[in-house]
Formats: structure tokens, sequence, C-alpha cells
């Protein structure tokens, strides 16, 4: 597999997300937003709100997700919708599974929304309530999963993994066949918000759910993505490149693994509540504030974000690593658990080959 150009991301980020606000009604035990019941007076207006998608729109069409918290808590949810789909955008829209979602599905549609996200951390209903903090939030997934569909909007599952579910997560799968899913999008946890670092599986821990996950991908109706776990690209191109070619799953070579790993700046961007310019959610480094700053230009020109699209410059094994342009680790993960955003991604167990060849030759 070639390895692909260093610069691909350096022009514009792919996917932009907006914390629209941090007031939610749920009290989900990993929540990076460190939810609150209500809104905060500092967050963008309606007004500043068109002003970043007009900002987001010279970004050369990304993907734009408004999440939260619950976004549903902002009733100007569906006119910046509108707004932003009459500017070209792509939208899509990250709830929580409170009461506000059912009914508001259609309205999201109508809106221009394209695609709803949902989350399902367990595959029963008493253990993933427990994980988000309040009674009945998995049967208001379902609902909320069935209105999506019925109102015409794809539909995207994220599943938090943590050391709380990682061993018993593969029972979710026949209640995700059920579904019309579009895409399950596996999220590893970063010891951000209310997560905490035991929360956070070990390498050899990760490594095994990557296992699982790469044999279940290949009988799976529906893509999977792994967020915050880059290093399952690394898994999936070696299990690929082993593989005699009459034994290669039907879905090897697949589009995604011919260029680097959208993450932590590159390839993305993140902009908080009251407008603060992040690498991600996960990695609380203000660079910028769109309302001072502009953010395609903050994502091109910030030293910070330059560095983090320039994997040869990384700390540790990832800076050498063969498949540093393909993977690069977790720069959040990295960063919550070192104190150092270049450091090594704790939770890979390879070892590049240049440092296995300098051991051999000592």
């Amino acid at each position: 597999m070639p390895t692909p150009p260093q610069t691909l991301y350096n022009d514009a980020p792919r996917i932009v997300i907006w914390e629209m606000t941090r007031a939610c009604a749920l009290a989900c035990r990993h929540c990076r937003a460190e939810a609150i019941p209500h809104r905060n007076p500092g967050e963008l207006s309606t007004s500043e709100a068109f002003a970043l998608v007009d900002q987001v729109a010279r970004c050369h069409d990304p993907i734009f997700v408004l999440t939260g918290g619950d976004p549903l808590m902002r009733d100007d949810i569906y006119k910046v919708v509108e707004y932003a789909t009459n500017n070209g955008l792509r939208v899509a829209v990250s709830p929580s599974a409170t009461g506000r979602l059912r009914p508001q599905a259609l309205a999201l549609s109508r809106a221009g929304c394209k695609r709803i996200s949902l989350s399902i951390d367990a595959a029963t209903e008493e253990e993933h309530d427990r994980f988000r903090g309040v009674k009945g939030s998995f049967k208001r997934t379902i609902d909320g999963a069935h209105a999506a569909i019925e109102a015409g909007l794809q539909l995207q599952i994220n599943t938090t993994i943590s050391r709380f579910n990682h061993e018993t997560i593969w029972d979710l799968v026949p209640t995700l066949e059920q579904l019309d899913v579009s895409l399950w999008s596996l999220f590893f946890i970063v010891p951000v918000g209310r997560a905490q670092t035991e929360d956070v599986l070990t390498a050899q821990e990760t490594e095994e759910v990557f296992r699982r996950l790469y044999r279940i991908s290949q009988t799976l109706p529906f893509p999977i993505k792994t967020t915050e776990a880059p290093h399952y690209r690394r898994f999936v191109a070696q299990k690929e490149a082993q593989a005699p070619p009459r034994e290669r799953p039907r879905n090897a070579g697949m589009p995604w693994m011919a260029f680097p790993a959208i993450g932590d700046g590159k390839g993305f961007a993140f902009i908080s509540h009251t407008g603060e310019i992040c690498p991600s959610g996960f990695l609380p480094y203000v660079v910028g504030n769109v309302r001072a700053d502009d953010l395609l230009q903050t994502y091109q020109e910030h030293p910070i974000m330059q560095r983090l699209r320039a994997p040869e410059t990384f700390g540790g094994k990832c800076g050498v690593c063969e498949f540093r342009q393909l993977c690069g680790g977790s720069r959040s993960r990295a960063y919550t658990m070192t104190g150092d955003v270049f450091a090594s991604e704790p939770t890979c167990a390879y070892v590049p080959a240049v440092l296995r060849e300098n051991v051999l030759t000592k």
C-alpha cells in the first residue's frame, strides 16, 4: 500500500464539529462536555451561529456536525441546519436520547439534515441506562432511531468502548442489524470530562477488541469506523497484508485505507459552545476563537495544528512507526494520559519495525 501524501489534510478540515451547547438532560458517566441541565449564556448566539456557518462553508466542503450536550436544547437548531444546508454544507446532528428526540426527527429532516447519530453503549436496556445515567434512555434511543429512519434520515450508531463494556458490546450486533444502520462508529474512550483513566483499555485489551472488530466486520451489512483509535487502521493493514490474495476479506482495500486517518487537528476541527477552536473535543488545547479568528486560517496556520498533521515529528514510537501516516495515534489520549500531545499512543501494542531492528542489532 503506497504511503499517502503528508500534506493531504493541510488545506482544510474534512469534518467540523460544533458543540452547540453543553445543556443536556442526561448524566452520562463518560461525558466529554460534563453536560449541565441549563444553557450557558456565553454560547454563540443565533447570529454568531450563522457567522460560524459562513466560516465553515469556506473550508472546502466539510461535513458539519452539530453536537452537544444536546443540540436539541437550542430552539434555533432548525434555523441553523437550514442555513448551513442552503450554504451547501452536508449537515449531521448528534442529539441525546431524551423526550425531545422522537418528535423532532422529521423537523430536522425538513430543515436539511442528512444524518443523525445516536448512542447505544450496551446490548441490554439496564446496562445502557446505567452508563447513560437516566432510566429509559435505551428505549428512547431505539424509538428515536426508528423515527429518524421514518423521517428519511441516515442513521449512525455511536458506541463508546471502555472497561465497562469491551467484553460484552458484541451482543449489541443483532440489535444493530435489525436497524437500518448506515454506519457503526466505535469511540475508544479518552479520559477527559467525566471519563476516568481507569475506564481506558490497556494496549493488549485494545488489540483484542481490534481482533474481534475486524473479524465481525467481515459479516456486517453496514460499515464500521473507529474514533480516537486510528491504530485500528494499522491492525487492518497488517491483517490484509498477511492474508493470501484468495483469502483476503470481501472489504479488503477499503477506500478509507488509502488515506491518513482523520483525527485531532488532522482533517478535523472542533468549535466549543463559546466559540473556542480546538483540534478536537477530546483535546482541550485552544488555538483560537471564531468570535475573533478565522476558522480556516487558524486550522491552516496555527503551529500546533500544523504539527498535528506531521506525525514524523511525534515523540516515542509513533514518530518512527511505519504506519504513522495511516494512523498517527490518538493525540487526545496521548495528551490526557501523559501530558504530552505528541507522545506515543498509550493504548497501542504495536512495536515499529525500526525499533525491533534496533533490538536485534544490539
